[in-house]
């Protein structure tokens, strides 16, 4: 799954260039053309990248510190485009982490996504939470061991359904075989987010270095599995 970007614009040049960028990276990108509608996407979910057309759009400026706010964008880097009535230093202060100014923006832009594309694959990468089906074995703070099946895994966590009803809360500890060829065993400590009586979702705390590693491979592979269904998809 490719970066996810959102974009407040009316302008059709600006719009074709940030596209045609985006797409060379392999990044999709979901356009709005009013502030109210962005800003409720925003509210919605989590985007690796936010571009607000400042100037050009009623709003556009005030958009990006009510994005900014939402829960799941405080760490998206945001790219405000300003055309002569927002300043720079006003631009950053409402939440943008860069400012291009729309005259000349082609160049500004292609290097600062260059730079940048790394950091939103990173962010994307912790956010993404890819479906498996595996065994996982986990032991509470009490040290009552239980299983469950994962439902899906992202670099921050995962969520589980367990075999049986339980509720739990507080600190775990987890672990479970990862389907590669050496079938590695992924071990850590985490903390109990959100459960009911038999679905729970757990935020990793502590790993260590071999089972760090051992999951970055996995989650790179699970990447290129969905990188080569939505290319077969495309086809």
């Amino acid at each position: 799954m490719g970066l996810q970007c959102l974009m407040l614009t009316r302008d059709t040049n600006l719009l074709s260039h940030i596209r045609t960028t985006l797409n060379q990276h392999g990044a999709s990108l979901d356009l709005r053309q009013d502030s109210e509608s962005a800003i409720e996407l925003a509210y919605r979910r989590h985007w690796d990248g936010i571009i607000v057309d400042c100037d050009d759009v009623p709003g556009g400026a005030e958009a990006i510190a009510k994005m900014r706010s939402t829960h799941s964008n405080q760490q998206t880097l945001i790219f405000a485009v300003v055309n002569g009535s927002t300043r720079a230093d006003e631009a950053l202060d409402l939440g943008a982490n860069f400012v291009i100014c729309k005259a000349g923006h082609e160049t500004r832009l292609d290097s600062v996504l260059d730079a940048t594309l790394p950091k939103m694959e990173r962010e994307h990468r912790r956010y993404f939470r890819y479906e498996v089906d595996l065994p996982v074995r986990l032991r509470n703070h009490d040290g009552h061991n239980f299983n469950a099946k994962m439902k899906n895994i992202s670099e921050g966590g995962l969520a589980i359904k367990l075999v049986k009803p339980l509720q739990l809360e507080g600190l775990v500890t987890l672990e479970f075989n990862v389907p590669n060829i050496n079938s590695e065993v992924f071990q850590a400590k985490a903390d109990v987010v959100w459960s009911d009586s038999f679905v729970m979702g757990l935020r990793f705390l502590y790993t260590d270095k071999d089972s760090g590693i051992i999951l970055q491979a996995w989650l790179n592979s699970l990447e290129a599995q969905c990188q080569l269904h939505e290319a077969a998809h495309r086809a």
